[in-house]
């Protein structure tokens, strides 16, 4: 359980789940308007943060510099996205629907704070006051905002008025104000920031391998063929031809040679090939949503006969 002494160690802090995945940053913490406990976190998620989830604190834990929650991340991220009034309050209906996202109990959500608002009414009046919330008697109430320097609380729907000590912070907020004199209205207005994170968008690779591919080609080969010549005798052969027997029986023989193709392979480096990067800038549209608060003067006119009656009642004071 969340204590309110440890609000500021976890407004702005990381939020991860039971198994050390981390889910966001608490951004705001809602009290509970009756019990004035710390009751719901509301975690930035998304890119740049840009939504609210908001999670169950009643069983969370301050771990070292982070938040722990025992919700996963999926089922964080995946909550119903409620709206927060002006007054930084959670309606009735929100919060029964986010109870119920949870798995969490209504009617023990009920009966906790019931029994929470008796004993404070039993230790006497303003033990509430602090918490900034209401001291009702009635359904649980819409939660205060706790974010940064505010400290905000509603009574609880369908409830009655507590005591002195159970005004809201918005109430107390404002009676110092009149009291200061002060007739100024402070205007603020979110602004948003835009970012890039760089993260993997592909991968290329380069990739060798072997082809076997037919290659053709035309080479001149030779051979060697008989040809029988026959020569006449003549002077100048004669003697070579009369230089064996006269009559006999004789054999001559002649090797011939024919050229086949013969095939060679050998490999030789044709050309390199790398890869590289090249970073193209181009633009893009974020569009998202900012609030604003819009400060208005109005003025009450009153009707003759309404400032006659004024003045009759002031003269018979």
């Amino acid at each position: 359980m969340i204590t309110r002494e440890e609000i500021a160690n976890v407004l702005d802090q990381p939020v991860y789940d039971g198994d050390g995945n981390k889910i966001g940053d608490a951004k705001h913490v809602f009290f509970d308007d009756m019990t004035g406990r710390p009751e719901w976190v509301s975690v930035k998620t998304g890119m740049f943060g840009s939504t609210e989830s908001f999670v169950p604190i009643r069983d969370a834990a301050l771990v070292q510099d982070h938040l722990e929650v025992p919700y996963g991340k999926d089922q964080v991220k995946g909550a119903p996205s409620v709206d927060v009034d002006a007054g930084g309050h959670l309606s009735e209906t929100e919060e029964h629907r986010l109870y119920d996202y949870y798995g969490i109990n209504w009617d023990s959500v009920l009966s906790e704070a019931e029994r929470t608002d008796d004993d404070r009414f039993a230790a006497g009046p303003g033990t509430a006051g602090a918490a900034g919330a209401a001291g009702v008697a009635g359904l649980a109430g819409t939660r205060g905002e706790a974010g940064g320097k505010d400290l905000r609380g509603t009574a609880g729907a369908g409830g009655t008025a507590g005591t002195a000590g159970g005004m809201t912070g918005r109430q107390d907020a404002m009676e110092r104000e009149a009291m200061r004199g002060d007739q100024a209205m402070t205007r603020s207005e979110e602004q948003m920031h835009i970012g890039v994170e760089r993260h993997e968008s592909g991968r290329a690779r380069l990739r060798k391998y072997v082809v076997t591919e037919e290659v053709q080609q035309t080479v001149p080969v030779t051979h060697e063929e008989v040809r029988v010549v026959r020569e006449p005798i003549t002077d100048a052969n004669r003697d070579e031809a009369m230089a064996g027997p006269e009559i006999s029986e004789a054999e001559h023989e002649v090797t011939l040679h024919a050229e086949r193709p013969v095939v060679e392979t050998e490999t030789v480096p044709v050309e390199r090939v790398r890869m590289t990067t090249e970073e193209l800038t181009e633009n893009e549209t974020v569009r998202g949503q900012v609030r604003k608060e819009r400060i208005e003067a109005e003025t009450e006119s009153f009707t003759e006969d309404e400032m006659r009656q004024g003045d009759k009642r002031r003269g018979r004071e």
